[in-house]
């Protein structure tokens, strides 16, 4: 396109085809080597490393070069009787080489950007998704020390609860290996998860308060949902809840969803307690 640009000449108005001479195409090929050179050389050897002041002496020193090529070799042998017999017009031959490299490099850093940016949203995602696995990889431990103790409460006791315990917890665990790897689940899964998760953990403050859980959804098949999303708030309220009270527990979870937004509201009572909260054997909380 910078050739065209360049080299057509348009002729005589009255001419149907513009002209392209042979000499223009050996004179844009020093400045396209020109050209090739500040990319591939000079871009990344200089200008990416910061080496701005060699940069500019190298890039004015190759302009240099591509008028000296011009002047003291192509007019010479294109134009021998005019052009090529003297040296001079500096100006003009710098008017050519100057814009055409210009252009041409032009091309190359804006490519660069593009693909540079490319990389930097790329590398965004990547460390978003290694965040997002890590958080899911402390999910799992942190479920089952809350939730071992409970079952082992209850194992004492020879409760009628203990299989049931056991189950939904296997079920809770399957979910989330399989699932919980997933990038999205279907929104009817995750809520019936959900709601094991509440059951499992209600037993754990059985007596001690009052759990609350209303959930208006329709047609939640065709919604979907990033896996054990929810699953974290509610195990945070029981958890603060549970450590810090120990009666009157109130816990109110609200799920519903209407055509475009899904709303979730999970609140608890919570009394604050120094002495727990400076004890760092107490606090082994997710803080991400």
């Amino acid at each position: 396109m910078v050739f065209f640009f360049y080299a057509v000449n348009e002729g005589d108005y009255n001419d149907k085809v513009p002209q392209v001479y042979f000499y223009e195409v050996v004179f844009f090929l020093n400045y396209a080597l020109a050209a090739f050179t500040i990319n591939y050389y000079l871009f990344p050897k200089f200008l990416y490393h910061k080496r701005f002041g060699q940069f500019l002496l190298l890039f004015i020193l190759l302009i240099l070069g591509a008028i000296l090529i011009e002047e003291f070799v192509l007019e010479k042998i294109y134009f021998p009787d005019t052009r090529g017999g003297r040296f001079g017009k500096i100006l003009f031959t710098l008017l050519d080489v100057v814009p055409v490299t210009i252009i041409l490099s032009g091309f190359k850093l804006a490519w660069d950007v593009i693909i540079k940016q490319i990389q930097v949203d790329n590398l965004k995602i990547s460390k978003d998704q290694i965040e997002l696995q890590f958080l899911k990889s402390q999910i799992n431990p942190h479920f089952l020390f809350n939730n071992l103790n409970n079952l082992y409460s209850h194992a004492l006791e020879n409760s009628s609860k203990t299989p049931d315990i056991i189950l939904n917890m296997s079920s809770l665990l399957r979910y989330m290996l399989y699932e919980g790897s997933k990038e999205t689940v279907s929104l009817k899964t995750e809520l019936d998860q959900l709601e094991n998760f509440i059951g499992l953990y209600e037993m754990q403050i059985e007596g001690r308060g009052v759990v609350s859980y209303n959930m208006e959804v329709e047609h939640e098949d065709d919604m979907q949902i990033a896996p054990l999303i929810l699953m974290v708030f509610v195990e945070n309220a029981f958890k603060h809840s549970a450590a810090n009270k120990t009666e009157n527990i109130a816990i109110e979870i609200n799920v519903s969803l209407d055509a475009t937004h899904l709303s979730f509201q999970c609140r608890n009572n919570y009394d604050v307690n120094p002495d727990s909260e400076s004890d760092p054997n107490k606090v082994i909380g997710l803080k991400n």
